[in-house]
């Protein structure tokens, strides 16, 4: 049949894509370094620099012709030449996923080889004590395979304000040796008091071990990176330090649930001892070894 070009029914309007967008449909391009883009709701044009994992989601870096990074969600809402993509990550990063995977398999997280199918030992006399929930929840995720191999228990002392009477409390001795994680101690602070006073305690110091790590609180020994900063945030005095960090991550900070939440998150995002700063590293593992340490 021809069809008249004058004919204003001879067409049928339905027939192809059309509901395609004006751009085009979106198709999945992978975020391999030195890709340009456009990021679609704030203009923001670069070059990928790098993907990774932050505040439980992938990131992907962009660097302006002026040497800027901004990081935006890995994922749908980019341009590349006006076309619309979705940002996957690399082939090469998934590839080393893959192989980080599977290496992990032969590794607790902690970086000790993992014993498979073995049952954990009755609980020690000996204990490590750390500040709060949070403390011993971060040793639990990154140590807790090779504590409970050893047969060693993790308790919360809720706050060190009394250090010498819980460790009277506990009454260490041979068999019963006691390692204390504290926070921020620092020369100068309240806690490094706490600790000279604990530590002058007559006859405990072959029983007896406390180190601690110079953060706020446990949350800065997570790497910063793991949430997408360069370095944590300074929170001026007189603000709660919890809740100025959530502020900065422009999260909930209500509540005691909405710091709850966040360092659930903060957490998650700790896969493995290599997320965490060097200093809380040494002293875990100082103090594993210390209660570990077969008696004479």
């Amino acid at each position: 049949m021809i069809v008249s070009t004058h004919d204003r029914y001879g067409r049928d309007v339905l027939s192809g894509d059309w509901r395609a967008p004006r751009r085009g449909r979106s198709v999945d391009v992978p975020a391999e370094p030195g890709t340009v883009v456009e990021e679609v709701e704030t203009g923001w044009v670069g070059a990928v620099v790098r993907v990774e994992k932050a505040g439980g989601m992938h990131v992907v870096h962009l660097e302006d012709r002026r040497g800027r990074v901004k990081a935006f969600p890995l994922g749908p809402g980019f341009l590349i030449d006006g076309r619309p993509v979705t940002l996957t990550k690399p082939v090469a990063a998934a590839a080393a996923d893959l192989a980080a995977a599977r290496k992990a398999a032969a590794r607790t997280a902690s970086g000790s080889v993992a014993v498979h199918d073995a049952a954990a030992r009755v609980a020690s006399g000996s204990r490590i004590y750390v500040e709060g929930r949070h403390d011993a929840e971060l040793v639990e995720k990154v140590w807790g395979d090779d504590l409970r191999i050893e047969g060693v228990v993790v308790e919360m002392m809720d706050g060190v304000d009394d250090l010498a009477g819980i460790i009277a409390d506990f009454r260490p001795g041979p068999g019963r040796r006691l390692g204390v994680l504290v926070d921020h101690l620092v020369p100068g602070t309240k806690e490094a008091r706490i600790v000279d006073q604990a530590r002058a305690l007559p006859g405990l110091a072959q029983h007896v071990r406390i180190l601690g790590h110079p953060y706020v609180d446990v949350w800065q020994s997570v790497r910063p990176a793991r949430l997408g900063w360069e370095h944590w945030p300074a929170i001026p005095r007189g603000t709660s330090w919890k809740h100025g960090i959530c502020a900065a991550l422009g999260w909930p900070h209500a509540t005691q649930a909405d710091i709850a939440r966040a360092w659930k998150r903060i957490l998650g995002t700790v896969r493995s001892y290599a997320d965490l700063e060097p200093a809380l590293l040494a002293s875990v593992e100082e103090l594993i070894d210390f209660v570990t340490e077969p008696t004479a």
